[in-house]
């Protein structure tokens, strides 16, 4: 059946207008509300825009340093010097991942005191002799002399060469980068993934691939007379001295430990204090007020304040930790729980009152059903958010992950160990958010039915 419009008459259209003027005639204050509130935005966008400087500090950002700390994120770095001394070249090793005698297939030793370094290809390398220094990119040879006041770029430098302070960069990209000066030439070469993850170097295991593992660890030969290799092999894994999973994983149950005992003990707290803080549940003005204010005093200062504090006064440690969530989570349950107290419906609790009920029965079936299933969202919502949070306070002392986090950032080396950690809480928080919804769902599902 086809819906045609219908047409109104002008008279019929004049009523309709009439009846509902306030729609067809609005007043103009009403009508240019919503483009001088965007109007409003914008200006106040670009207020801030100017005020907090943005164009400086965009052009002053050091986006080569940024791109170098997210390369760190997922890749490693071996850093070889070849330094010149009394007419020789010798290599040596800053920070080595590769083991304590290294030798990768892309240093080639090509004379007495002459090295070449490539960086993923022949085309791509650095010949260095005593003499010289040529730097070969895409296949074609560039000499960088070298003086006693530094190095010289070429005249037929490509882009990819640059001259700063008397050294010369030699730029390959992901690959790494030479930096040629007149007493070294420094070589940071990148590659894919993260070093040592399973075994340092001081390891036996060090160096296998999956399938030499593989018979290792089935093997009856021990690596170590005191234990199968398997065990050996777990041990050193959870012991890697570089990557300190043992400890990382330890950091992390405590920061779980600290969300869940911190946010249990503020719901404990929390939900009978809010029945003194609810009007229509304790009728005492001065009672009431006071306690409100004591949620407002608890919640208005921060978790990460909290933290600070109670670290300064038991030290560093999960106990701060826990306390600056009690703390926190107290005053915020407490306040919800209030509000949620204060809009029960009345008549439940007449109708068990009606039955002779005292006055802790009349709560205990009047009110509590109305308010259990909005306090176990919120409860279990903090749980969820206060693992995360945990995170941070962390950072400042309270113990977890968030104090291994902020030392290995503090360190601008580690950057791969703050990826790992980065991930471990994301798996973390990502679980705790599934069980915390399925716990929601389970649960006031089951009160409402």
């Amino acid at each position: 059946m086809s819906t045609a419009p219908i047409a109104l008459s002008a008279h019929a259209a004049a009523a309709l207008r009439q009846r509902h003027a306030h729609v067809f005639h609005r007043p103009l204050g009403k009508r240019l509300l919503a483009p001088l509130m965007l109007l409003g935005t914008l200006a106040y966008l670009v207020f801030c825009f100017f005020f907090f400087n943005v164009p400086a500090v965009l052009d002053n950002a050091q986006w080569d340093r940024a791109g170098t700390y997210v390369a760190d994120w997922y890749s490693w770095e071996a850093t070889p010097r070849f330094r010149f001394k009394d007419g020789s070249v010798e290599l040596e090793w800053t920070r080595s991942l590769l083991g304590p005698n290294p030798d990768p297939d892309w240093i080639v030793k090509t004379g007495p005191d002459s090295y070449t370094t490539s960086f993923g290809s022949p085309d791509n390398s650095v010949e260095i002799s005593p003499t010289a220094v040529v730097a070969v990119i895409d296949g074609v040879r560039y000499p960088v002399p070298v003086t006693a006041d530094g190095a010289v770029l070429p005249a037929n430098a490509p882009a990819s060469m640059s001259l700063k302070g008397g050294r010369v960069t030699v730029d390959y990209g992901f690959a790494g980068l030479a930096e040629v000066r007149n007493t070294q030439v420094y070589v940071r070469h990148r590659f894919f993934g993260w070093a040592n993850f399973f075994f340092d170097p001081s390891s036996d295991f060090f160096g296998m691939d999956a399938g030499q593992l593989w018979q290792a660890a089935l093997s009856p030969d021990r690596l170590d007379p005191a234990r199968p290799n398997w065990q050996a092999m777990a041990l050193d894994f959870l012991y890697n001295s570089e990557w300190q999973h043992l400890d990382v994983l330890d950091k992390l149950l405590q920061t779980i430990v600290m969300a869940f005992v911190g946010t249990l003990f503020a719901a404990v707290v929390a939900f009978p204090l809010a029945f003194l803080a609810a009007r229509n549940i304790t009728p005492n003005p001065l009672g009431n007020w006071l306690m409100k204010r004591v949620f407002d005093f608890l919640r208005s200062v921060d978790m990460l304040i909290w933290a600070l504090f109670f670290v300064r006064g038991f030290g560093p440690g999960p106990i701060p930790g826990i306390a600056a969530i009690f703390f926190t989570d107290t005053g915020t349950l407490g306040k919800t729980s209030t509000e949620a107290l204060e809009n029960v419906d009345d008549r439940q609790r007449e109708g068990v009152r009606s039955v002779g009920a005292s006055p802790m029965a009349v709560h205990r079936y009047g009110v509590v059903p109305q308010v259990a299933p909005v306090f176990i969202s919120q409860v279990l919502y903090f749980w969820e958010s206060n693992t995360r949070s945990a995170t941070i306070i962390g950072a400042v002392g309270a113990g977890g992950i968030g104090l291994k986090l902020i030392e290995a950032m503090r360190t601008n080396q580690d950057w791969e160990n703050v990826a790992y950690m980065v991930i471990l809480i994301l798996i973390v928080v990502f679980l705790f958010d599934n069980l915390s919804n399925a716990i929601r769902s389970r649960l006031i599902g089951t009160t409402r039915h």
